[in-house]
């Protein structure tokens, strides 16, 4: 692995590239609260595949560093335009796009509005662009309670028990939503050292809080962000790797209809660390 600090407008990206330099792209995304850790069962398996794999740290996390004046926005937009620039700092002009969580809804936003850009896309959870507008609209009472940590970083004393519990904050949503996976101490400090970034706090708190319509999001991005309003279709090859077990977004009845299903028995929230080998195997089949 080779870790590239890749200059975008608004960011220096740290990305872990696996596998040649040259031949077709997969860029793995991650999820709120885990990180690049998720996928180090995955890149080696599509990079002895001939695959160029790219493994970036999301705003908030890791070794990425906002640039000074940037606004810490965690909004869907802002997560979609970071991977349009990374794309465009490093000359890739198509890739298959996968992720789950906040990094299938950035694999969402640029499948759905540059679709040229995109040679297949596996989202874990299917359709993951947000409709801020209907937001004020009551779930079901118990999805809204899977939502409750969601709720709790709406308010400052939200806030203050992010900053100050991370870990055990982390580790409560990680048992949560993967009630079968048992990892260990190793791979949850793992991830855990990702969360020490300056914007982690700031960045998922203002996610938390743009996806209700409660906070404005980034200027830069006002133009982007109309365009999801809009619930864009997709128009590429789109599959949803749903864990069976998924703690927090449990499979609908039926997918969305721009996605094929594959169900994981015994998976939860975070496939390509639950299920590495699944998950490399659905992608390839995208590739």
């Amino acid at each position: 692995m080779r870790l590239l600090r890749v200059a975008t407008p608004q960011a220096e990206i740290a990305v872990e590239a696996h596998g040649p330099d040259a031949g077709p792209c997969a860029i793995l995304l991650h999820g709120f609260p885990y990180s690049a850790r998720s996928y180090d069962a995955v890149a080696p398996r599509l990079a002895a595949r001939g695959l160029r794999v790219l493994v970036p740290h999301l705003r908030g996390f890791g070794q990425t560093r906002l640039r000074p004046g940037v606004m810490r926005s965690g909004a869907q937009g802002a997560l979609g335009a970071d991977l349009l620039a990374l794309m465009e700092a490093l000359g890739i002009g198509r890739a298959l796009l996968a992720g789950y969580d906040w990094g299938g809804r950035a694999a969402c936003v640029v499948a759905a509005l540059h679709p040229e850009r995109c040679a297949g896309l596996l989202s874990c959870t299917g359709y993951a662009i947000q409709d801020i507008a209907a937001s004020a609209a009551p779930a079901a009472p118990d999805q809204e309670a899977r939502w409750w940590y969601q709720y709790y970083l709406h308010g400052a004393r939200g806030a203050r028990g992010l900053a100050e519990n991370r870990r055990a904050f982390a580790a409560l949503l990680w048992r949560q939503w993967s009630p079968s996976w048992r990892f260990t101490e190793a791979e949850f400090a793992a991830s855990a050292a990702h969360w020490d970034n300056p914007d982690f706090v700031e960045v998922a708190v203002h996610s938390y809080r743009h996806r209700f319509g409660l906070v404005p999001g980034d200027p830069a991005h006002e133009g982007l962000e109309a365009a999801l309003a809009r619930r864009p279709r997709l128009a590429v090859p789109a599959l949803d790797l749903h864990g069976a077990e998924d703690g927090v977004n449990p499979p609908r009845p039926a997918p969305h209809p721009d996605f094929r299903r594959i169900l994981l028995p015994g998976v939860g929230h975070n496939p390509p660390q639950e299920a590495p080998e699944a998950f490399a195997e659905a992608l390839l089949e995208l590739a």
